[in-house]
């Protein structure tokens, strides 16, 4: 399995007027983000700070390559309601993991 870093931003379907809890069809995203996380395909994520007020979002992502995360965020119902889009997708890889200590 491939590491990505994926930057989201703010699609054309973003209104400026409300925040991201606010958007139109936030439930529907959560939902299927939440099912991403489930199936392991999304292992980090959320808001990001940046100099860029389009970026809304970092996550790492998992999948075998980066076809596979286009597909997987183009099911995204923000996606098809053009309020999220990627913003930047690369390939990372890991030397450093926290999260993978061994037990003592």
């Amino acid at each position: 399995m491939a590491t990505f870093a994926v930057t989201t931003a703010k699609g054309p379907g973003w209104d400026r007027t409300r925040g991201t809890r606010e958007q139109a069809g936030w439930v529907e995203h959560a939902a299927y983000f939440d099912a991403l996380v489930e199936r392991g395909v999304v292992v980090l994520g959320g808001p990001i700070g940046s100099d860029d007020d389009e970026e809304v979002g970092l996550l790492l992502v998992e999948a075998a390559n980066e076809g596979e995360v286009r597909a997987a965020f183009a099911a995204d119902p923000w996606a098809k309601g053009g309020v999220l889009r990627i913003g930047s997708l690369r390939p990372w890889r890991l030397w450093l993991d926290g999260r993978r200590r061994p037990s003592h």
